[in-house]
């Protein structure tokens, strides 16, 4: 499935990353814990309600580079800076997690375990 697909999907909105939309993504994984996304060893898609910096940063070291932000939460400039830099894709979604989850399940986009 592409970026492009997941935000029709998701009825999202690209925040960050239009030039990586014809991009494949096959995996996903879903967490507001950032610790949790610490500790995967795959480069998922990250799926989460947590909305600020830090969010930016745990995806950096955990070589995450495309996030999905639910629930309609409000991407800041500074985590778009901070994604820039880091050549990361942000889309948002007004969906909850559950439901987002729920769809890219359905349109065959698979968990990391």
């Amino acid at each position: 499935m592409t970026i492009r697909e997941i935000i029709t999907l998701l009825d999202g909105q690209l925040c960050l990353g239009e030039q990586r939309l014809d991009e494949e993504v096959e995996k996903a994984f879903a967490s507001d814990l950032m610790s949790d996304v610490l500790t995967l060893h795959e480069t998922p898609m990250l799926i989460t309600g947590l909305c600020n910096v830090q969010t930016i940063r745990t995806c950096d070291m955990a070589t995450l580079d495309i996030i999905v932000v639910v629930r309609g939460k409000v991407v800041t400039d500074d985590m778009i800076e901070l994604a820039e830099e880091n050549d990361m894709v942000i889309i948002s979604t007004k969906y909850s997690m559950f439901k987002t989850c729920g769809l890219l399940w359905d349109a065959g986009l698979k968990p990391i375990f």
